[in-house]
């Protein structure tokens, strides 16, 4: 199916649309980048045919939460989304993210999000508003791009990497900051707040941005003060910001981990209905994985991170504030590591960033301290000073009935939370969908299959405010992809996480093949969906 772009023919796929209607098979004409016929497609002078027989043809997958803010930029093959099916991911999130910024702060973010992103050196750092770093994705990407404005960023930008309430004036530029950014395009607002230092933002000061972003079509995805001891809490807390605000709110990699929330999901779904019957607008997303990711630094008690990277590791080697960080950590619970005292063997290095630390990569802190002949803590702080924060760990802290149940919930949209960096990432970044498709939909029976593929293509689309994709219709852009129900399956696994999945041949990106046959071609149809763009690239609207 490689080759210019053109009229196409899908012929004898079983289509599933993306609206949870019952499969049907039948053919699907391409026209223009289009979807211009469904159903049965006679003989087309000039179109190409690609014979769909034993494949679903779904709309291209959506990934609600990812961290590929560079990689869209700097990896024209962008494996990890492509060969997933996945055709749009939103980007800038956790409330960390490279637009907007001013110099300073861009350096500040450089090293902070080392571990999330890497600081690739071939990369020329031109822009500074969320309309710069939009243009930069429209001069070709491997898929298409949805911003949110990152809180903590924004706070950068005002009040600075303190930890300090925000003077009126300050809050006032924040505002600014955001409206300029939905105006620029981003689809709404996030917020880190577990991360320095979207964290330091008290619930008035949330209302208060999340106002703007209601009053512009945009909506807010938090990622919550706490996934541990206090995270009904935390979700309460987002809830009632959503009320006060008036925003949508879509509860991001939505979990409930840690000994203390075992089995607990229930509690958590039960807070989202009673939200949704009280007329707050709530979705979430999560991925069908166990362990979470992120940063070794972030399980760091707050108060520690405050003032930027430099000042972190000036604690990290000042021995009274070591201290009281050890203290925080295995003595009373760090709310860096969500109110829970930390558990050594739980936190295995998946990547660094220095080279002469790679044999540290996949031990946990607690092995490498038994390798050392130190005390946990000591091994981890001499990580985080040896490899400037830049260690990125796998968090083994999932419970599998709380996937379950979360993941069926009829608000319940897909997102990765994949870090591309480092020697072993966690394998969501590479098989999220698959996963979803082969492992709880055909194996497991947990979501039919027309089902999840909703879960993945209309509904996070309504979140977004695509009215023209996420479905299989005509007039409807045609970001699609064919899989085989058969065997479809991730290939990434906790030992080779960037293996490619089996069982998606085929992934078209506006009418274009990025996926042909199960190979990679050249093409670079991504592009920017700006909120309020117009058809084709509208986003953030209300569902």
């Amino acid at each position: 199916m490689a080759g210019p772009p053109g009229d196409l023919v899908v012929r004898g796929a079983l289509l599933v649309d993306g609206t949870g209607a019952p499969a049907r098979r039948g053919d699907a004409l391409v026209v223009d980048g289009r979807l211009a016929q469904l159903g049965e497609v006679g003989t087309t002078a000039g179109a190409r045919v690609l014979d769909a027989a034993g494949l679903v043809l779904a709309p291209g997958f959506i990934d609600m939460h990812s961290h590929s803010d560079l990689a869209v930029l700097t990896d024209p093959e962008h494996l990890a989304k492509t060969a997933q099916g996945v055709t749009t991911e939103v980007v800038g999130q956790d409330g960390l993210s490279y637009a907007p910024v001013d110099d300073a702060v861009l350096d500040v973010l450089r090293e902070q999000l080392a571990g999330w992103n890497g600081v690739p050196q071939d990369l020329d750092w031109d822009w500074r508003g969320v309309g710069e770093y939009l243009d930069r994705v429209d001069a070709g990407a491997a898929v298409n791009v949805c911003h949110l404005v990152p809180q903590g960023t924004v706070r950068m930008l005002a009040v600075g990497t303190g930890d300090r309430p925000a003077t009126a004036a300050e809050l006032d530029r924040m505002r600014e900051l955001v409206a300029t950014a939905l105006r620029e395009g981003s689809v709404g607002v996030s917020s880190g707040l577990t991360y320095s230092p979207g964290m330091y933002a008290g619930t008035d000061e949330l209302v208060a941005l999340c106002a703007v972003a209601a009053q512009l079509g945009g909506f807010w995805a938090p990622h919550t003060r706490s996934y541990g001891r206090g995270a009904l809490e935390a979700y309460a807390e987002a809830v009632q910001v959503a009320r006060r605000s008036g925003a949508a709110l879509h509860l991001t990699h939505a979990t409930m981990n840690f000994g203390v929330n075992a089995g607990r999901a229930g509690e958590l779904l039960a807070l989202v209905d009673d939200a949704l019957a009280a007329g707050v607008d709530v979705t979430l997303d999560s991925y069908p994985y166990l362990p979470g990711s992120t940063t070794l630094a972030a399980v760091l008690p707050g108060w520690s991170t405050a003032g930027g990277p430099g000042a972190t590791l000036r604690r990290l080697r000042d021995p009274g504030a070591l201290r009281r960080i050890r203290a925080d950590l295995e003595v009373t619970g760090s709310d860096g590591c969500h109110g829970v005292v930390v558990e050594w063997d739980t936190l295995q290095v998946s990547g660094v960033r220095e080279a002469a630390l790679s044999g540290a990569v996949g031990a946990s802190v607690a092995e490498l301290a038994r390798r050392s002949g130190r005390a946990p803590f000591e091994e981890f702080t001499d990580l985080l000073l040896r490899d400037r924060l830049g260690t990125t760990v796998l968090q083994h802290v999932g419970h599998e009935r709380n996937v379950r149940e979360i993941m069926a919930h009829p608000r319940h949209t897909v997102g990765s939370d994949g870090l591309l960096v480092g020697e072993r990432p966690h394998p969501r970044a590479w098989g999220t969908f698959p996963r979803y498709l082969g492992h709880y939909v055909r194996e497991e029976g947990v979501l039919g299959l027309e089902e999840c593929v909703a879960r993945m293509t209309s509904r996070p689309a309504r979140r977004l405010g695509l009215a023209d994709r996420g479905v299989l219709r005509p007039g409807a852009v045609a970001d699609l992809v064919l899989f085989d129900p058969a065997t479809v399956a991730a290939g990434a696994t906790f030992e080779e996480p960037r293996r490619t999945p089996v069982g998606i041949p085929h992934v078209l990106v506006a009418g274009v093949p990025v996926i042909a046959d199960g190979r990679r071609t050249q093409a670079l149809p991504g592009r920017a969906l700006r909120r309020g763009a117009g058809p084709g690239g509208s986003c953030g609207a209300r569902p």
